[in-house]
């Protein structure tokens, strides 16, 4: 029996040898794809790694920024589960961003390491990476704190457990990218344009995204004390020493955004995350609040006006309820029944209308030049740099109504812009203080902030990035909120992340404090 098993063995290992030595015959040329390509190529990642980040910005900046910034609120009476605009955050809503921001972060970085081989080096595609690379990355850090980015993205080199990297340390990098990503695209190598989602191969206007963001990331910590000095000498070079080295957006033509329905590419179309994500009963299932809906009203705004928009209607496609344009309560009272909607954002099915917010192709906005103008309004009212607050307020109020309304207004020193602001009370005072924190005081930060507002309607998490460095908007505070009524200033780390990184997980609880929503962030400490 012994022998027998032994030549069985002797057998099947003989049999494996053979069929191991037949099978690496012509084994590349077998399983060699005779079609396909070896390797992918820069310009075939970069619109799905743009798209897919800001399919997935728009997707939750309805249900969480808008939420937490007054903008939309549910209808449902919610007496045993609370909502994000009553600030009750839960666990979960943390998965989705994390894991949609880092997934695309891997082909944002793939994007440099190809368009940096020798065989295929591009300087325009290495730049557009750390653009976007600071971009996305941004957006983690200021919603998380601390998170994986020196060594995220690893995992093919087998780094399964990424190290948290202090805040401060990710927005040095993010800087130096956005410095490295300037000087390579002052060169100007062409890209393909189909490649393109946001500017269709137009080189200077991703050099003025990526110095426009700059400005963004500076004023964001310049409110830090250890990094407050160095990143107001550097908003000061970019925009009065050196601007010929620095190039910005200075109208509506340098907003970046991916048009939906349409395109900003010669070849390809993209469609609204609206569209595709979300049933037309969801989209217009939320009320707007009175904050942002009574605001618009008492300024006849003209966004609202059916004139100006597509079609005959107004241009974000408000339905008015009962008694027209009127907001609901944000923390209306727990268990006191469902308001009444009385103004919400349409849909096609309910409206019939061929042109919706839902289906709008200018809701894909990644930055836009509103922006520039009141992060300049700000730091000239702070003294920062040369100009005046008060034009470039007026310039931010214009181009960001013109977006939507294309050329209503001719510029900022237009009468009729500054005559609508005088209308609807918010007209520039330089006598007001620059800053005022009492609930209906007004101050120099408060009118620019509030503008700003309006103007980063739809832009991902920057209205409440934006309100936790400074306060602004003044939101007013419902008695039914939750957490003690205290504006949440992170969202929870994801339970994943918890899971299949423990020790890196209690290390950054150690360094940044508990994964609590009222835990600080680096920028937001003084």
């Amino acid at each position: 029996m012994k022998k027998i098993k032994y030549n069985t063995s002797y057998a099947f290992l003989l049999f494996m040898a053979t069929s191991f030595f037949a099978c690496k015959k012509d084994f590349d040329k077998i399983n060699t794809d005779p079609i396909g390509v070896p390797e992918v190529s820069a310009d075939k990642l970069l619109a799905p790694a743009l798209t897919n980040v800001l399919s997935a910005n728009l997707i939750r900046n309805r249900t969480i920024n808008n939420e937490l910034m007054q903008v939309t609120v549910s209808t449902l009476d919610e007496v045993l589960e609370g909502r994000i605009y009553r600030y009750d955050i839960r666990r979960q809503l943390s998965d989705a961003m994390w894991n949609s921001w880092y997934s695309e972060l891997t082909n944002i970085k793939d994007i440099n390491t190809i368009a940096s081989k020798p065989n295929a080096v591009n300087t325009s595609y290495q730049a557009i990476s750390r653009i976007a690379e600071a971009w996305t990355m941004q957006l983690l850090t200021d919603t998380y704190g601390d998170v994986p980015y020196t060594e995220a993205n690893q995992g093919k080199y087998g780094i399964l457990e990424p190290a948290f990297d202090k805040q401060k340390d990710i927005y040095a990098s993010l800087l130096n990218k956005l410095e490295e990503a300037n000087t390579l695209l002052a060169a100007g190598q062409s890209i393909v344009p189909s490649s393109d989602p946001v500017y269709n191969g137009d080189i200077s206007k991703w050099r003025r995204f990526g110095n426009s963001l700059y400005l963004r990331l500076l004023l964001r910590i310049s409110g830090k004390a250890e990094a407050s000095a160095q990143a107001i000498a550097k908003i000061k070079e970019i925009v009065d020493t050196n601007p010929a080295k620095y190039p910005i957006m200075t109208d509506n033509t340098h907003t970046a955004r991916i048009l939906w329905n349409g395109t900003n590419s010669s070849t390809a179309v993209y469609s609204s995350p609206f569209m595709v994500s979300v049933r037309p009963a969801d989209f217009r299932a939320s009320a707007i609040v009175d904050f942002f809906m009574n605001n618009l009203t008492s300024w006849e705004d003209p966004r609202l006006i059916p004139a100006y928009g597509k079609n005959g209607v107004n241009r974000w496609s408000i339905a008015a309820g009962p008694a027209g344009y009127v907001g609901v309560p944000s923390a209306y009272p727990i268990g006191s029944g469902a308001p009444v909607k009385q103004a919400y954002f349409y849909s096609d099915a309910q409206s019939g209308n061929p042109t919706t917010l839902q289906t709008d192709a200018f809701t894909g906005v990644m930055m836009n030049v509103a922006e520039v103008d009141f992060i300049l309004a700000e730091a000239a009212a702070r003294g920062w740099i040369n100009g005046s607050g008060e034009n470039y307020y007026y310039k931010g109020v214009a181009d960001g109504i013109n977006y939507w309304i294309p050329a209503l207004y001719a510029n900022g020193n237009d009468a009729a812009v500054r005559s609508y602001a005088l209308k609807g009370d918010f007209n520039w005072d330089d006598a007001l203080p620059l800053d005022n924190k009492i609930a209906g005081a007004n101050s120099k930060l408060e009118l620019i902030h509030l503008q700003k507002y309006y103007a980063l309607f739809l832009v991902d998490f920057q209205q409440w990035f934006e309100y936790r460095r400074t306060g602004h908007p003044l939101l007013p505070k419902g008695a039914n909120l939750l957490n003690g009524g205290k504006m949440p200033v992170r969202l929870y780390y994801p339970i994943l992340a918890q899971s299949t990184n423990p020790t890196n997980y209690k290390n950054v609880l150690v360094a940044q404090g508990p994964d609590d929503v009222n835990t600080l962030m680096w920028w937001q400490k003084p």
